[in-house]
């Protein structure tokens, strides 16, 4: 795995201390209200672990999966959801916990649908942030890191199912995914 990658970009330290501040102000700018912690998957299963480990309150914690991307590296617009909330949302305060966001059209479908089903409040939460790709605007409330346009895998980001288990995050060389574009 190793050989396939070009340059660590985010060490395992770095994103350990990002995500107890993370944690931290979370608590603090929920303190006192019911969180329900919506996990995005696969990618953001590791940051959704790391950081409910780091906030300080009682939450409730469900997960939803939807795919705009399969094997390709790039998203195809469209998104479909393949594992809904099992939780009603309803008058909640919900925090969408997500991987990354890169052109915003995954995570600006996801929040309309969410908002149609009544929650006190929506906000996101996302591990990595890629505003030079953006193609729709989205709100990122709490973020770990701004990134390059670089194909990222590592910490729950992979490339055909592959990489999610390093725990940092790194550049993958292009000829490894080049052949997909």
């Amino acid at each position: 795995m190793e050989r396939d990658q070009s340059k660590i970009l985010i060490s395992q330290e770095e994103l350990t201390k990002r995500v107890r501040e993370l944690g931290q102000q979370i608590t603090r700018d929920y303190a006192g209200k019911e969180l329900v912690l919506i996990g995005v998957l696969k990618g953001a299963v590791m940051f959704f672990s790391d950081l409910a480990r780091e906030i300080k309150l009682p939450i409730v914690m469900d997960f939803i999966a939807v795919s705009s991307y399969g094997d390709a590296t790039h998203s195809s617009g469209v998104v479909r959801i393949l594992k809904d909330l099992d939780e009603i949302i309803e008058g909640k305060h919900v925090l969408i916990v997500e991987d990354i966001v890169d052109t915003g059209l995954t995570l600006n479908y996801l929040v309309d649908n969410l908002k149609s089903r009544k929650p006190s409040s929506i906000k996101i939460c996302c591990f990595l942030d890629k505003p030079s790709r953006r193609m729709v605007d989205v709100k990122v409330d709490y973020k770990g890191f701004d990134i390059p346009d670089e194909f990222v895998v590592g910490y729950g980001l992979d490339y055909a199912e592959k990489y999610r288990n390093l725990p940092y995050v790194s550049i993958l060389k292009p000829e490894i995914y080049e052949n997909n574009r």
